[in-house]
């Protein structure tokens, strides 16, 4: 096989990864390459230079780097681990690189596998809003060897702006997946003060102010709480309720595997259960205020 050493490949074109992709495209000096089930975002990152793979196979034969955004592990194994799966179609050399919330030790199975084939993997998962990742300003932990890191760094800073190694393989899940259950049980207690507020006579939006000038002042408050619970604004083609609970799973099992009793975690993961049986799963995840209001569920 004869790979471009100015070529690269980037699998699942959603809601981060189109933006993520576009900003390699624009921003790295070289050929980028991408993979995805749906034509439409294929045709609008052909604007940007962005050509479309027929296969997996060709992003293999044809790049140096891949990077994956998908939404769940179960995704990242059927593209790796399925029938023409990249892990039988990459070669000793190249780097793979999921930037995708997986499990931790789905992660660390698949760096594995690589690793017999002589193929580098990391995980990168991102952080923070679609909004971040069209303007590259996306948050990246990564876990891999030091050597893998200083190749994949100048790729990754097309996308984000704190770009976080944080050890071996599987270290950048550990990382990116207790981020996202501390945000969501510190939304969590931010929908039951606002309940709070509301019944006993104070209303959410001076109690949200007051916060601000406070200790409980945060990134989650300013961003989730103002933005999200105080409007009640929970629109879809977010970070959806149905991903939240996705998320809390993973970050649920590595407390389990740790020994560690999350109990708040444990219940936000309840709340968001609830949402999704309320018929919410596509929204926002911050409408579990909704269930902590006693409006649905």
């Amino acid at each position: 096989m004869v790979v471009d050493c100015k070529a690269v490949g980037f699998v699942g074109l959603g809601v981060m990864g189109e933006p993520m992709c576009r900003n390699l495209a624009l921003k790295c000096g070289q050929t980028v390459y991408g993979f995805d089930r749906q034509a439409a975002p294929l045709q609008r990152l052909a604007e940007h230079g962005v050509i479309a793979a027929s296969s997996l196979a060709e992003l293999a034969e044809r790049c140096h780097t891949i990077f994956l955004s998908l939404p769940s592990g179960e995704h990242v194994s059927a593209v790796c681990e399925g029938p023409d799966g990249l892990l039988a179609v990459m070669d000793p050399g190249q780097t793979l690189v999921d930037t995708s919330t997986s499990p931790v030790d789905l992660t660390r199975r698949l760096a594995a596998a690589f690793a017999e084939r002589g193929v580098r993997y990391a995980d990168a998962p991102i952080a923070r809003t679609r909004q971040a990742a069209e303007e590259g300003t996306l948050a990246i932990t990564v876990g891999s060897d030091d050597e893998t890191f200083a190749v994949i760094r100048p790729l990754l800073v097309c996308c984000g702006t704190d770009i976080t190694h944080c050890g071996p393989v599987g270290s950048g899940q550990v990382v990116k997946l207790l981020n996202n259950m501390v945000v969501i049980e510190t939304v969590t207690a931010f929908s039951e003060a606002a309940a709070i507020a509301e019944r006993s006579g104070v209303s959410r939006e001076l109690l949200f102010d007051a916060f601000t000038k406070g200790s409980a002042d945060s990134f989650a408050l300013r961003n989730h709480g103002l933005k999200s619970v105080l409007p009640q604004v929970f629109p879809e083609r977010a970070f959806s309720t149905t991903y939240a609970r996705k998320d809390m799973s993973y970050a649920l099992a590595l407390a389990a595997d740790a020994g560690i009793e999350a109990g708040g975690a444990g219940n936000s993961n309840t709340l968001l259960e609830r949402a999704i049986e309320a018929g919410d799963g596509d929204l926002y995840w911050p409408v579990i205020s909704r269930i902590i209001a006693g409006e649905k569920g």
